[in-house]
């Protein structure tokens, strides 16, 4: 069951735009898109320069053609989402400019101001915008006459805003830096108070990769409790890396790589049938916020439309995007699961064969980091990422003739979760032509230092606390109503999270190495997230689990509704690093979920001073 969804309601366009714009007039595309079967396009990588990464973003949103709202990272040059690159010890100066409409939504129900809602007697004012040109906030955001969007307004430089909260509405934004061990603090990773407004000042972000951040993917997404799930899943998010992975794993040196990202998206043609074996298929169920709930089957319509760095591959024909390698040539895939709510379960298929793929690294942290020598590389078959999500893996290309596909297999979410059925991605086209991959990893790299500190999984737990997800629907009487979601500390009473609340659920010193055992009360799979730490996965469903590496998303399987143990994960929690000191959170990374009250708040105290 899900939430209420948090519609964002535009007004008639004709309405909008009489006496306004000519025939010639077309307003340029914000957040442009590639067309479904494109080529798979490169995100523009911004790399740092003698140690330090400057990047100005302007935040901006589109109402498309079907009515879905997109939300995009645009840089100078007029690329979207570009891949920020930097070393440990490197300085990120990140500055965003909210360029959203002012207020036009319905208010959020966890918004704590009432947002202007458009009607059909006063049209959407970023349409009008787009349409007309006026100047907003200080600057015209659009040139009619333009035929490609325009970059954004050189940035003045940011005043010294603080992050006292404010306002949350609909166009409110933020940034987190999912998965960096940074401090959670006003200008760092401070996602709680730090609330930017459309017409407020560029806001920027600086601080330093540690020393000591594994080498690795990570990504950058907007996170305002409420409306995180509409803008992430209109577009927002982008990745970003830590470089030397080959300095990690040796074996990796010299590979062209690859930056793939799967975002997801309302379906463009909701009320199309399933085109295969439409005759055996179950009943489509939606629930109370229109997804189309798990079948269990591996078919059927999807919750949502998959993207590959944004090139659309919609239901129900699934025109897959293209990529194109050298034949049988080696590279280093680094793929994120941007989507809001949609697991994938990934597989290279030649000629229908599924393929070995050789994971490298979890969630941007090398799978030999810690306590495993040598250049280790999992060989599997098939790899499940869950929203949030990263995987970094070795993959060979097909031979010349020879037919490649990447596909995400049917994921099984519960009675209770989405549907998330078998679908192509791309295919992978074999040419001695292909152009290689605009980066590639150090032929000769140095080593990296050993690690100084104890690895996790030799250390004793001072505690073990055990938290669990639950559920409840606002009308028990009826299963399609509204539902609350909570996650919850055992002994503690369900309550959604309050964003106006600063009372932690969770208060730990820092030093501390503690044990969390994770239950899932519900009949739908969860995927647990905690900011600024990663974790060690120690037991699944009570049987122990032989993986010595770390990660910061994990799914916790779902529970059949009769059983009277409930599926549970243990997990062995990090707070040694003092960059954790401060307040964050934890939740699940179904951002609907999480927008929807399943979220906790933890409290990481300095260490007492010794005499």
């Amino acid at each position: 069951m899900r939430p209420l969804r948090f519609w964002l309601f535009t007004a008639a366009l004709f309405a909008a735009t009489q006496g306004c714009v000519s025939a010639q007039s077309i307003p340029p595309e914000i957040c442009p898109r590639p067309a479904a079967g494109s080529a798979v396009p490169e995100p523009e990588d911004l790399r740092s320069q003698n140690g330090v990464l400057r990047v100005e973003l302007a935040y901006r949103e589109f109402t498309d053609s079907n009515g879905h709202e997109r939300y995009c990272y645009m840089y100078k040059d007029g690329s979207e989402a570009p891949t920020l690159r930097l070393s440990p010890g490197d300085e990120l100066i990140f500055t965003l400019k909210n360029e959203l409409a002012s207020p036009l939504s319905q208010e959020h129900p966890n918004a704590t101001t009432i947002a202007h809602s458009a009607t059909a007697s006063e049209p959407d004012r970023s349409q009008t915008r787009q349409l007309c040109g006026a100047a907003y906030n200080g600057h015209a955001s659009i040139v009619l006459v333009s035929s490609s969007p325009q970059p954004p307004a050189p940035h003045a430089h940011p005043k010294s805003l603080d992050c006292s909260g404010g306002e949350m509405t609909a166009e409110t934004t933020n940034v987190h830096f999912h998965g960096l061990t940074v401090p959670p603090v006003c200008h760092q990773d401070d996602v709680l108070n730090t609330r930017i407004q459309p017409g407020d000042p560029p806001f920027e972000y600086r601080f330093q990769i540690p020393a000591d951040e594994p080498p690795g993917l990570y990504w950058y997404h907007p996170h305002i409790h409420g409306t995180t799930k509409v803008q992430v899943l209109g577009g927002a998010s982008g990745a970003l890396i830590v470089e030397g992975i080959e300095r990690a794993n040796r074996d990796l040196a010299g590979l062209p790589e690859r930056v793939l990202i799967v975002r997801d998206q309302d379906l463009i043609h909701p009320n199309a049938p399933p085109k295969s074996d439409a005759v055996h298929m179950p009943p489509i169920i939606l629930d109370a916020e229109g997804d189309v709930m798990n079948t269990g089957t591996g078919t059927g319509k999807p919750a949502k439309d998959l993207s590959l760095n944004f090139v659309p591959v919609p239901y129900p024909d699934y025109p897959p995007a293209i990529i194109t390698m050298r034949p049988s040539e080696q590279q280093l895939w680094r793929v994120l699961n941007a989507s809001a709510i949609t697991y994938l379960n990934l597989q290279v298929l030649f000629n229908d064969s599924t393929q070995a793929l050789g994971v490298v690294a979890l969630d941007g942290v090398p799978i030999n980091e810690n306590g495993m020598a040598g250049n280790r590389i999992i060989w599997q078959n098939h790899l499940g990422v869950p929203p949030a999500g990263r995987i970094e893996f070795i993959v060979k290309g097909p031979p010349e003739g020879v037919k490649g596909r990447l596909v995400t297999r049917g994921v099984n979410t519960g009675s209770g979760g989405e549907n998330d059925p078998s679908r192509p991605l791309a295919t992978i086209t074999a040419s001695e032509e292909a152009p290689e991959p605009r980066s590639k990893l150090s032929a000769s790299p140095a080593p990296l230092p050993p690690a100084s500190s104890i690895w996790l999984g030799n250390i004793k737990p001072i505690r073990t606390r055990k938290l669990y997800f639950s559920e409840k629907l606002q009308d028990p009487n009826d299963p399609n109503s509204p539902t609350t979601f909570y996650i919850t500390v055992d002994g503690q009473t369900p309550k959604p999270f309050d964003p106006n609340s600063a009372i932690p659920d969770i208060t730990v010193q820092q030093g501390d190495v503690e044990d969390w055992i994770i239950e899932n009360r519900t009949q739908e799979l969860h995927a647990f997230h905690i900011h600024q730490i990663h974790f060690m996965l120690l037991q699944w469903f009570g049987l122990p689990v032989d993986e010595p590496f770390l990660r910061d998303t994990v799914n916790v399987p779902f529970w059949d509704g009769k059983t009277t143990v409930y599926p549970m994960v243990k997990l062995r929690m990090d707070f040694r690093d003092p960059n954790t000191i401060g307040t964050f959170v934890y939740h699940c990374h179904l951002l609907e979920h999480e927008d929807g009250g399943m979220m906790g708040l933890i409290r990481v105290e300095p260490r007492p001073q010794k005499p």
